[in-house]
């Protein structure tokens, strides 16, 4: 497998030196101590990643939920990115993605009975979770893109970098992708490398594994995403569920508003033939126009309407469900394709589990005795 090389905007890399020289003083502010990091006496798992655009925070936090749910009260802290809404506020399963974020909301509908907040103050907001009464308090929070929010210690940070842009060939923005050099990955007691391809050879591995160079106290794993049953965005219009096999004679019209949509693709053009993807930026607000631009692009299609569907991502689907000016037909025709994280090794999503129950484990029960 040839492994991907970012594309690198040399033109801009002395921005990029003045840029890294800014966030290197503040990083090294904060590790002497002279910027304050506040410490709380309660798990706090961040998952974050040291480059922008999608890395695949919202599947791996999902997957944690899932893990820590069982056995503790878990509450999954996010920025709510591009909400309309200020301060800190609780996602319910009613919520619209314009007050807390699509990423929130899907978390908290697929989730209900977690407790799911947004605040850009991510210290504020971990305060009035541990004021909550004793009842309802959680015991553990996931921290949704706090890497580089310092003003919080966590308990145990993650590193995501997406296998297809290696980090270590990357440049500091803007000339590259990384929000922070390389260096600083240090911090993570875990790294993840997401978005893998399921035919990675040892080879593949190893090159990660090298040019990663991570010391003997950070963990290493590879995961992919594994798609489910095509699903209707609108239940209520059509209730069947379709498996991706059911795409082969179908005219498929792929719509995003995600950073990294490439794997997608992939994954639906070994499925159909007539694949029309559509791209918009991450976390678009769809706009009426843009309704009538895919309406357009499939009335042009000379082919029967029952062959014809949308196809989204599950973070989309929140931002459609919200539009009133969609019409029934539109609805209709409109589904999307839920992702799970999955291990590429079997042994390796053991020890992270078995890794993360500890952390939570022992974090908890040394916060007790220091308050004896």
């Amino acid at each position: 497998m040839d492994l991907p090389s970012p594309r690198i905007r040399h033109s801009l890399l002395p921005l990029s030196w003045l840029y890294g020289l800014g966030v290197s003083v503040r990083n090294k502010l904060f590790d002497v101590k002279m910027l304050k990091q506040h410490k709380f006496d309660i798990p706090i798992i961040c998952v974050g990643n040291i480059t922008v655009g999608g890395t695949g925070k919202t599947p791996h936090i999902e997957y944690l939920v899932g893990l820590l749910s069982a056995r503790y009260k878990v509450a999954v802290l996010s920025r709510g990115y591009k909400r309309k809404s200020k301060g800190f506020k609780i996602v319910e399963v009613s919520s619209k993605p314009h007050e807390v974020g699509d990423e929130p909301l899907q978390i908290k509908q697929k989730f209900p009975h977690t407790l799911v907040v947004v605040d850009k103050k991510r210290r504020n907001a971990i305060e009035k979770i541990r004021s909550m009464d004793v009842k309802e308090r959680p015991e553990v929070i996931l921290m949704d893109d706090g890497f580089q929010h310092r003003n919080v210690t966590p308990s145990l940070s993650i590193l995501l970098v997406d296998s297809n842009r290696p980090v270590y060939e990357d440049k500091l923005l803007p000339a590259g992708n990384l929000r922070e050099p390389l260096k600083e990955k240090d911090r993570a007691a875990m790294v993840i490398v997401t978005k893998c391809s399921r035919d990675m050879q040892p080879i593949d591995f190893r090159i990660y594994e090298n040019g990663l160079d991570l010391f003997p106290y950070q963990d290493l794993y590879f995961t992919t995403f594994d798609y489910g049953n095509i699903t209707p965005v609108f239940p209520d219009l059509q209730s069947e569920s379709l498996d991706p096999d059911d795409l082969r004679k179908k005219h498929v019209f792929l719509v995003t508003g995600i950073a990294s949509p490439q794997p997608l693709v992939e994954k639906l053009e070994l499925k159909t033939y007539n694949l029309y993807p559509k791209f918009f930026p991450d976390h678009h607000f769809f706009k009426a126009e843009d309704i009538e631009e895919i309406e357009h692009e499939m009335k042009l299609l000379d082919v029967d309407d029952d062959d014809k569907i949308i196809i989204t991502t599950e973070k989309d689907a929140m931002r459609f469900r919200d539009l009133p000016f969609l019409n029934e037909e539109f609805k209709k025709n409109l589904y999307y394709i839920p992702v799970e994280v999955l291990f590429l090794e079997k042994k390796d999503k053991e020890s992270f589990n078995k890794k993360i129950n500890k952390h939570v484990r022992s974090y908890q029960a040394n916060s007790r005795l220091s308050k004896k």
